[in-house]
């Protein structure tokens, strides 16, 4: 029963923390009956038991619980398989779903030899927009997993790809998280391959693109700024923050700085 696999799945994190923690009396008791059995269920029949399965992962993987060996050796090869172009439709729009999910809790080689290929390929998915779609929300995520050299070499003409989408979603997508894209550049393409860019969003001709574009100016221009001098920094969770330069931590707080105070008042606009 489809069911009793999903109460199955809902049971593998507490029972992999507890194996964890007990691992002197269960020494390969999670590699040798647990993770297969997340593995399979990857591949159910039923759907709801691979939304079950990816979760479990996603939570094995956020409490560092699943190997490295085991994430190369058995996790990617499955999710390459279920995403490759000749897969089931439904099957891959689940694969890249999780492939950008998991993407910021792997090491930075895993996700740029395994899983960045197969994400680029996926940007140009012509057969579903779902796929183009989740590929342009997620961006800025796998942009920031792999880091600056590989986003400019291989990630940065994807994005223009996505951002001239015939389907107005996906430009929107990318709209939304150009900041985060923009981060993880050197100045130099900032300036003259993104700015470009940008412009074209904030000039596109569905509404709804121009607004998301125009939410993300501020942010954008942010990235702009010298950390050290302007204070600002992007947080882990991708938002944008302030610093407080250490003239302004050590001055006298009657005599408030007015540099912060109007980059506080910016960025609130912003």
């Amino acid at each position: 029963e489809p069911t009793v696999r999903t109460e199955l799945m809902e049971q593998i994190p507490p029972i992999a923390i507890f194996l964890h923690e007990s691992r002197p009396k269960f020494p390969t008791a999670f590699f040798e009956y647990v993770m297969p059995i997340v593995v399979r269920y990857l591949t159910d029949v039923n759907n709801q038991v691979r939304k079950a399965g990816q979760e479990a992962l996603l939570i094995l993987l956020e409490q560092d619980l699943v190997a490295q060996s085991d994430i190369e050796n058995k996790v990617c090869p499955i999710l390459l398989d279920l995403s490759a172009p000749d897969s089931d439709d439904e099957y891959k729009v689940e694969a890249v779903n999780i492939i950008c999910k998991m993407a910021s809790m792997l090491s930075r080689t895993t996700v740029e030899h395994l899983l960045l290929p197969r994400f680029c390929e996926l940007c140009s998915d012509g057969k579903l927009f779902q796929v183009r779609k989740i590929c342009a929300a997620n961006f800025g995520d796998i942009c920031n997993a792999v880091g600056q050299e590989a986003t400019e070499r291989l990630l940065i003409p994807k994005f223009f790809e996505l951002c001239s989408d015939s389907v107005w979603g996906m430009r929107k997508a990318c709209a939304e998280c150009f900041m985060a894209v923009s981060y993880t550049t050197s100045p130099e393409v900032r300036r003259s391959k993104l700015s470009p860019l940008f412009i074209s969003l904030i000039s596109d001709t569905c509404r709804w693109v121009r607004q998301a574009a125009f939410q993300s100016l501020g942010p954008f221009i942010s990235t702009f700024a010298n950390p050290s001098s302007a204070g600002l920094y992007i947080r882990e969770d991708g938002t944008l923050s302030i610093r407080p330069s250490a003239q302004d931590v050590n001055s006298n707080s009657c005599q408030p700085s007015s540099n912060i105070t109007l980059m506080s008042s910016s960025a609130s606009a912003a």
